[in-house]
């Protein structure tokens, strides 16, 4: 018998991870984005990585529509950003720096890392769908990451 989803969320929770907010564009232009951490690096040659998308994000559709989407890891003073990219609704892009990347994804200002990806693959992941990127551009800055630990979140100390 599987694991009850409150005991998983729990039991996960002790898995600390970076915090994302990936973003991608609808087919007619229109920006969206989600806080995620389900994001992990999968292959080396080719360089792909993997996302994990709730089935009931709004930006969910985006993602097969436009076949893009930029992973920008964000930094410890950046907690506001997640917030903002973590609830549906609103205009999430109003008051926040960006620029588009090549893949015409946003990169937000400020980020310890961006991925422009291109999707290679999509799998059911069950309340998911899990995306394949192809990273076509990535660029990296000094600055200590935003983590997620047990319900909240944490920055790394000196």
């Amino acid at each position: 018998m599987p694991i009850e989803r409150n005991e998983l969320r729990r039991v996960m929770g002790h898995y600390a991870t970076g915090v994302t907010v990936i973003t991608t564009l609808s087919k007619e232009g229109k920006l969206h984005g989600l806080t995620a951490n389900a994001v992990s690096s999968l292959s080396l040659d080719p360089p792909l990585l993997l996302i994990c998308v709730d089935k009931k994000a709004e930006s969910y559709a985006c993602f097969e529509e436009s076949g893009v989407f930029t992973v920008n890891i964000l930094a410890d003073d950046q907690e506001d950003i997640s917030r903002r990219f973590a609830v549906s609704g609103g205009e999430k892009f109003e008051g926040v720096a960006y620029r588009r990347g090549a893949n015409g994804a946003p990169i937000l200002h400020g980020v310890l890392a961006h991925l422009e990806c291109k999707v290679h693959a999509a799998f059911d992941g069950g309340d998911h769908t899990i995306y394949i990127g192809l990273i076509e551009e990535a660029e990296t800055r000094e600055a200590k990451p935003l983590l997620f630990f047990r319900g909240g979140y944490r920055a790394i100390g000196d």
